[in-house]
């Protein structure tokens, strides 16, 4: 439990560091290597269209990361009168009294809060994943994948640029690691252009693994499952893929594609209000 609440505290501040890391390099060293002469640069130039393209990646990614910390799922607790640590989880396992187990409720030791429709915990936001905050979940994994793709293809045509190499062939992205890593310890690569490079496979590791979690994330939606209940074998009732794209996303699922806004709330939440 101790390295568990160690990494929800190490991991947003590796994310964070990484999202600087990746803005000072993609503003400060490749989008001005584009520029030949800024004199002479057309309004419409690549260099000009690929940093707003950057920063609106950017924009989005943070912004959903911030609304996936802001919209924290509610805490049942005290809707339910249940207690605290082992007692709460015996209570949704349905162990205590048979029956009474909240429907796909999780109870979270490191949130210590009772989630309505759990998914998992988020160590990279240090918080759980629910029904509140799904829809700006899934838009932070697309947009930090789309974000590290652009970075990956920045690096690389800087790298193409200044050490004069060319990835026309596959297999120069694969032997360009191994190969700078022994021209690094010779002397013939400076340790700025090693970063880089090493940045390159952070970006490209970051970037499949968010879109294979979107991926995987999508799918589960599209059945109206969430990974606590796959992970518990229980079974939902069989829902139209429209009707389960809607609880997530909502009426207005255009215009969270385009800007972060905050996600719509739970079915819980609603029929509470009534």
């Amino acid at each position: 439990m101790l390295v568990l609440r160690l990494l929800n505290v190490v991991a947003p501040a590796y994310f964070l560091c990484i999202s600087l890391v990746t803005f000072v390099l993609q503003i400060f060293v490749f989008i001005p290597s584009m520029f030949r002469d800024p004199s002479t640069t057309p309004l419409f130039s690549p260099a000009l269209l690929h940093g707003a393209l950057f920063l609106f990646l950017s924009a989005n990614a943070l912004g959903n990361y911030v609304l996936v910390i802001q919209n924290s799922p509610e805490d049942l607790r005290k809707d339910f009168n249940l207690g605290k640590g082992a007692e709460v989880a015996d209570w949704l396992d349905g162990s205590r009294s048979p029956g009474s187990a909240l429907p796909s409720a999780h109870f979270c030791r490191l949130c210590a809060r009772v989630t309505q429709r759990h998914d998992h915990h988020c160590f990279f936001t240090g918080n759980c994943i629910g029904s509140r905050n799904m829809r700006n979940f899934i838009m932070f994994c697309l947009y930090t994948s789309l974000a590290c793709l652009d970075s990956l293809v920045a690096g690389m045509a800087y790298i193409s640029a200044t050490l004069s190499m060319s990835f026309a062939d596959p297999l120069a992205f694969l032997t360009l690691l191994p190969h700078s890593i022994s021209q690094f310890f010779s002397g013939a690569l400076l340790s700025s252009e090693m970063f880089v490079i090493l940045m390159l496979y952070l970006w490209l590791g970051i970037g499949l693994a968010c879109a294979g979690f979107c991926c995987h994330q999508m799918l589960l939606i599209l059945r109206g499952q969430t990974r606590y209940q796959v992970r518990k074998g229980m079974v939902v009732r069989a829902r139209p893929w429209r009707d389960n794209l809607q609880e997530v996303f909502g009426k207005k699922w255009l215009l969270g594609l385009l800007i972060p806004v905050q996600n719509v709330e739970s079915s819980y939440c609603r029929q509470k209000e009534k």
